[in-house]
């Protein structure tokens, strides 16, 4: 059984070196962020000028969205003039091509680590953002006559076969105050029928624009649609699309060339990791399509990392009488995903803050994202943050951690006692459980109380887990050596040129010291079995936390580490404090030990 436990146990070590070597592999050969702008130079250098008789041509006024497995990124027209809005946190590029929102620069957010230059939604897109999508005559094909434009107002119109005139304007919001949000801009499209009969019911679709993996580190993980009916939230991720091989030839599937979700749509987004487009239509959407979008033609079709993500909401409009006129009007978000900001509710619908995704670990996930927020209010550094949120929690959780402390250190003690009644009661089960719960009693011991930290602290680790997945508010933030707490705190990379078979290898520390604080943690914590097996699988532990964590967000090895040092200075406290409940060694005339001495 041994030597059966020792091999499970060294298949363990080799597969979690199997996923540090590929994961580390994998990790550097992400698009660099240089060859996006770079990409869409030459794409828009290089795209022909729209023809001027596109707007005269009559719309088909139903939507016709592909259905090819993808849709590669477009550049702009090359006759395409563009206008700017602008505050202190966003400038939002419009084309009058489509008279739609070309991209969104954040300018509290650089592009990368270092440089000075803001990071660009909707850089490499399918389409512009907000754009009519699948209706020749009003998509991004047709000019727009520029209307009027003042320092936060821009407004478009275009006249469509002498029949249908679309006018769109958008207001973006100053940078304070009531109601408003800087990220959020007011749009307003009017469909007016010219013509002198009623125009038929039409179906008309919206781009949310394109979501891209947000650095050279991001593998797209988080590239996601997703919308809320008012009751429930449903999200769509890239990977449902992109089909596979699945394990061994199970599970395979073909690539999907669109998802289509039936509303009412209330909300509606595309996301990557940090960022986020959300349209909140006045009246409930009809529907929302998801597909995928090649944005590098130098990657293969096959490989995941050359695409992003791109959402269309649908809206049923109403035949228009003579005359008539139709209003879609909609709050448009487009911003960073900031928790403290999308759970405004002045400003954003209550459950607008459910785009962040946090599963069954939404609760525990804000809990700890709005401690901490507060925490670096008066810290102004996120590290230091997150170490304060852990010890918070560590007090918190004290008596329960203490109480299953000394459930452990009781049942330790009186393990010579219960191996006894084993075997005494071999044959009669039912002696045996009642002769045990008896000797739980006489000792008041409480076999499930060893369970209470980990049921109670495992949720706000993976709470954790997820809210470091999406929290922009530590993009780029430093703490000590780690340059960034939402990346691996890597201070040494090995190359090609020394290593060939490891590839790019990282040396990250603080899952190093993770691993090590686990280790001691579990030596010195008292061990209510005596299974030589089951002692032996423990020993693996640290180094599968170690995997876990290695090639994540550091942000997850700090609170894991304090978490881990606290646990053993409490422990060491614990193991030095006497016990009052007697020793079972009494019971064999042996010296007692960490027995408390009666009074005389």
């Amino acid at each position: 059984m041994d030597k059966k436990n020792t091999a499970i146990g060294t298949l363990f070590i080799a597969a979690a070196i199997a996923v540090l070597y590929f994961g580390q592999k994998n990790s550097r050969q992400a698009v660099p962020a240089y060859e996006v702008r770079k990409a869409v130079d030459q794409a828009a250098a290089a795209a022909p000028a729209a023809p001027a008789q596109a707007a005269a041509q009559a719309p088909a006024l139903t939507s016709n969205l592909p259905q090819t497995a993808f849709v590669t990124a477009q550049a702009d027209h090359g006759g395409a003039t563009t206008t700017v809005l602008e505050n202190s946190f966003i400038q939002v590029r419009f084309t009058n091509f489509g008279g739609a929102i070309r991209d969104v620069a954040f300018r509290k957010y650089p592009a990368a680590l270092g440089r000075p230059d803001p990071f660009i939604f909707n850089e490499l897109h399918a389409n512009p953002m907000l754009a009519f999508e699948g209706t020749p005559g009003i998509d991004r094909s047709t000019p727009f006559e520029l209307v009027s434009q003042s320092a936060t107002t821009v407004v478009y119109r275009a006249v469509v076969g002498g029949q249908l005139e679309v006018t769109r304007s958008y207001t973006l919001s100053p940078d304070a105050g009531a109601n408003t949000d800087p990220y959020q801009i007011r749009t307003e499209t009017v469909l007016r029928n010219l013509g002198a009969k009623p125009s038929a019911p039409m179906r008309v679709a919206l781009s949310l624009g394109t979501a891209a993996p947000s650095s050279l580190l991001d593998t797209g993980l988080e590239l996601t649609t997703g919308f809320s009916t008012g009751d429930s939230q449903t999200f769509i991720r890239r990977a449902s699309l992109q089909g596979g091989s699945g394990f061994l030839g199970l599970g395979a599937s073909e690539p999907k060339a669109l998802v289509s979700s039936d509303g009412p749509i209330a909300w509606a987004t595309v996301k990557n990791r940090f960022f986020a487009a959300v349209l909140t239509p006045d009246d409930p959407a009809a529907g929302l399509v998801t597909r995928r979008v090649k944005l590098f033609d130098a990657l293969s079709d096959e490989d995941p990392r050359g695409y992003g993500i791109t959402g269309t909401v649908e809206f049923d409009v109403k035949a228009l009488p003579a005359s008539g006129q139709a209003k879609l009007g909609a709050d448009f978000y487009v911003g960073p995903k900031e928790y403290h900001r999308l759970a405004n509710a002045d400003v954003f619908k209550k459950d607008q803050d459910r785009l962040m995704d946090y599963g069954w670990f939404r609760f525990f996930a804000a809990i700890l994202l709005t401690l901490m927020t507060w925490m670096h209010s008066w810290t102004a550094n996120w590290g230091v943050s997150i170490i304060l949120t852990t010890l918070a929690l560590k007090f918190a959780f004290l008596p329960f951690t203490l109480s299953a402390s000394r459930t452990s250190k009781r049942m330790q003690s009186i393990q010579p006692e219960l191996k006894a009644l084993r075997e005494k009661f071999k044959d009669s089960p039912q002696k045996q459980q009642a002769a045990t719960m008896e000797l739980f009693k006489k000792h008041k011991v409480n076999p499930m109380g060893g369970c209470l930290p980990i049921l109670f602290t495992m949720p706000f680790f993976f709470g954790f887990y997820r809210m470091l997945a999406s929290a922009a508010e530590l993009r780029f933030a430093p703490f000590m050596w780690a340059r960034d707490l939402t990346a691996p705190d890597t201070v040494l990379s090995v190359g090609h040129g020394t290593l060939p078979f490891l590839g790019t290898f990282n040396l990250n520390i603080l899952p190093i010291l993770l691993c090590a604080t686990v280790f001691v943690q579990m030596r010195i914590t008292p061990q209510p079995t005596v299974d030589s097996s089951q002692a032996r699988m423990m020993k693996f532990m640290p180094i599968l936390f170690m995997v876990f964590c290695y090639s994540y967000s550091c942000a997850l090895s700090l609170y894991s580490t304090v978490n881990g040092l606290f646990t053993i200075i409490q422990q060491m406290v614990i193991n030095r404090t006497r016990d009052p409940v007697p020793d079972p060694a009494l019971a064999t005339g042996k010296p007692a030990r960490n027995v408390t001495p009666k009074k005389r």
